[in-house]
C-alpha cells in the first residue's frame, strides 16, 4: 500500500512519556483519534532536505503502550517486526492496523516526507514527536483489522 497524509513519529522515550501522561490523566500532545504513529526517529536533515533518513524501529518495544493507545482511537502504527498477542487483540478489537515499513530503507522513506514539525518533547532530540505529511509512503499491512498477521504465514519454496 502507499500511505499519504499526516502521521506522527514516536519512539521508546516518547511512549514512556505517553504512559506517564495517561497515568496522570493528562491529555496526549496530539489527538489520537484516527491518528497514525510511526515508530521512527529521523536522522538530522542533510543540506537541502527537510528530514534525514527515517527508517522504522522495532515495534515490539512499544507493545506495552500500544493497546491503550489503540483503545484511545489510534488508527494504525508503523514499525518493523512482529507484535505481541495483546497488540494483535487491540488491533482486532478497535479495527485498527499495524503496518510495516522496510528496514534499511530509511533514505527512501525520507523522500516520502513533504513536511515536518516537532509537536512534543523537543528535548528528546531525534525521539521528539514529529508531525509528518507523507506522500506515497510504501508500507505492508502486517496486522489487519481482523487480527490476521503476515508473520503467521509460512512460505515454502
Amino acid at each position: 500500500m502507499l500511505l499519504s497524509g499526516v502521521i506522527f513519529t514516536a519512539r521508546d522515550a516518547a511512549h514512556a512519556r505517553f504512559g506517564e501522561m495517561l497515568d496522570r490523566g493528562e491529555p496526549m500532545p496530539f489527538d489520537l483519534r484516527d491518528a497514525v504513529i510511526y515508530y521512527a526517529g529521523p536522522a538530522d536533515a542533510p543540506p537541502g532536505r527537510i528530514i534525514g533518513s527515517i527508517g522504522p524501529t522495532t515495534a515490539g518495544r512499544m507493545d506495552k503502550y500500544a493497546p491503550g493507545l489503540y483503545r484511545l482511537g489510534l488508527c494504525a502504527t508503523i514499525g518493523k517486526g512482529a507484535r505481541s498477542a495483546s497488540v494483535r487483540e487491540a488491533v482486532r478489537d478497535t479495527g485498527g492496523l499495524y503496518l510495516c515499513a522496510v528496514g534499511g530503507a530509511g533514505a527512501l522513506l525520507a523522500t516520502c516526507v513533504k513536511a515536518v514539525e516537532v509537536v512534543a518533547f523537543p528535548e528528546l532530540g531525534c525521539e521528539a514527536v514529529r508531525r509528518l505529511e507523507v506522500e506515497n509512503m510504501p508500507l505492508l499491512t502486517a496486522i489487519d483489522r481482523f487480527g490476521d498477521c503476515i508473520f503467521d504465514r509460512q512460505t515454502y519454496t
